[in-house]
């Protein structure tokens, strides 16, 4: 697996440094992203796996705003409000536009099982014409059914997007309370070029070195999306160490009100990011959206009642963030497996994200503000390990150890390992550009006063 790393490595830079100097021809570039050839008919437009993905798509994004800055703003001090739901907020503005110039291009072009070209950079020639002359935008293959039947690329394209916004947007959690507006935004920036796209083509592209090549399961982003998120934030909030008085003062949320009404927007929005990623409309889309309900149900009971048995009571902030630790560990399963793998992934995901939380970290002892790293790399690493125990042939075409593929446990365990490496060394570097160039890290009195009135000359009365 060393081996694997570092050749990967050397790879990232290579087709990186070729990439950056030209980019693949467009039709080069659609014939490398298409099923193979001779299987299939010729692609047409299906209206109906176009309006479910273009539903997914607003689903998605609700995720973030509101749902996602509701989530994370009620469980911060009444100081820090608009601050972190603006984090999130201008993460979508920022995200929307380095994804259109240039990180869609890097996450999902090219023939490299490493990196993309520049061949979408701008999305260009994302509008062509068909045999007729006619101006359509183009089709996507990977989302074909086995009648042909597509999205267009910018619908796909769009669905994506979503994605990559709420990952670099989920980070924030760890580090809420002490990172300077001016920091956030660069390392945004960053982060979504080197990191975020270069591991969704690893796990999400047609010659993906850990999806295509390796055979690593990920449906819908435990690996891209809640690992990679989950890693980054512990990192930061490493590298900016500890709240000022953490320990010493009162730290409880501000409005868990907030915080119960952006982990059921975040519920509802999982929908599509689950059964959206099935690309069509059709029963695995429906099976995506079966498990997820199951999970999440059964993960948000487990964190209830093992919070219940431990503490002496039930508590709101348990059962939403259980909830999240549901859609979170069933997330890379969720096109994988059936209802009861579905149900064992959400008790798993509700004790596990428990103790990540409150256990590891006191053990560990950092900082991380809301649990993002105890929620999203725990729970994504449980389901990405489960998912190899209860991947169903019946449902993907793939056995998991329950079925008798051991191997399927491993390589999943292989690609975690693979994806905390190198998500944990690139952070960190881009960490410690970022403060060499703007600082990481407000004032203490500034962080005593709030950000919100420093940051942004703005308060909640």
């Amino acid at each position: 697996m060393a081996k694997r790393f570092r050749d990967a490595v050397g790879g990232l830079a290579l087709a990186l440094g070729a990439s950056l100097l030209a980019g693949t021809a467009l039709a080069d570039d659609q014939a490398g992203a298409a099923a193979p050839a001779a299987a299939t008919p010729p692609l047409h437009l299906d209206t109906g796996h176009t309006a479910w993905m273009l539903a997914s798509v607003a689903l998605v994004l609700m995720m973030t705003i509101p749902g996602l800055a509701l989530f994370y703003a009620g469980m911060v001090r009444k100081k820090n409000i608009l601050a972190t739901m603006m984090q999130s907020f201008v993460i979508t503005c920022l995200v929307t536009v380095v994804w259109f110039i240039l990180s869609y291009s890097l996450a999902f072009h090219g023939d490299s099982p490493y990196v993309g070209d520049l061949s979408a950079f701008m999305l260009q020639n994302l509008v062509g014409a068909d045999q007729n002359g006619t101006v359509n935008t183009i089709l996507w293959a990977a989302g074909a059914d086995a009648k042909g039947g597509a999205v267009p690329e910018s619908v796909n394209m769009m669905f994506q997007m979503t994605f990559a916004i709420i990952t670099p947007a989920l980070i924030t959690g760890s580090f809420a309370d002490r990172m300077k507006f001016s920091a956030l935004i660069l390392f945004m920036v960053l982060w979504a070029i080197v990191v975020y796209a270069t591991v969704a083509h690893w796990v999400w592209s047609p010659n993906g070195w850990l999806g295509a090549k390796l055979g690593v399961l990920d449906f819908a982003g435990g690996t891209v999306v809640h690992i990679n998120s989950g890693v980054a934030g512990l990192v930061g909030c490493l590298v900016m160490g500890k709240r000022k008085n953490y320990g010493q003062e009162n730290f409880a949320p501000h409005n868990l009100a907030y915080t119960l009404i952006g982990a059921s927007l975040l519920w509802v929005g999982w929908f599509g990011f689950n059964a959206g990623s099935a690309l069509t409309a059709d029963g695995r889309a429906g099976m995506a959206m079966t498990v997820t309900q199951i999970a999440t149900a059964t993960a948000s009971l487990a964190w209830m009642f093992g919070e219940w048995v431990v503490k002496g009571r039930p508590s709101a902030l348990g059962a939403a963030s259980g909830a999240v630790a549901g859609l979170v560990a069933i997330t890379p399963a969720s096109g994988y497996v059936g209802p009861v793998g579905a149900f064992v992934i959400g008790i798993a995901a509700g004790v596990f994200c428990l103790w990540g939380t409150t256990g590891l970290k006191k053990m560990l002892g950092y900082d991380d503000s809301l649990d993002a790293f105890g929620v999203h790399a725990v729970g994504g690493a449980v389901g990405a390990l489960l998912t190899g125990v209860f991947a169903l042939k019946a449902v993907c075409g793939t056995s998991g150890w329950i079925e008798g593929n051991f191997a399927q446990v491993g390589i999943q365990a292989e690609g975690i390992v693979i994806v905390v490496i190198f998500d944990a060394v690139a952070s960190f570097i881009i960490y410690k550009i970022v403060d060499m160039v703007v600082g990481l890290r407000v004032s203490e009195e500034v962080e005593v006063e709030g950000l919100d009135i420093n940051l942004h000359g703005e308060m909640v009365h």
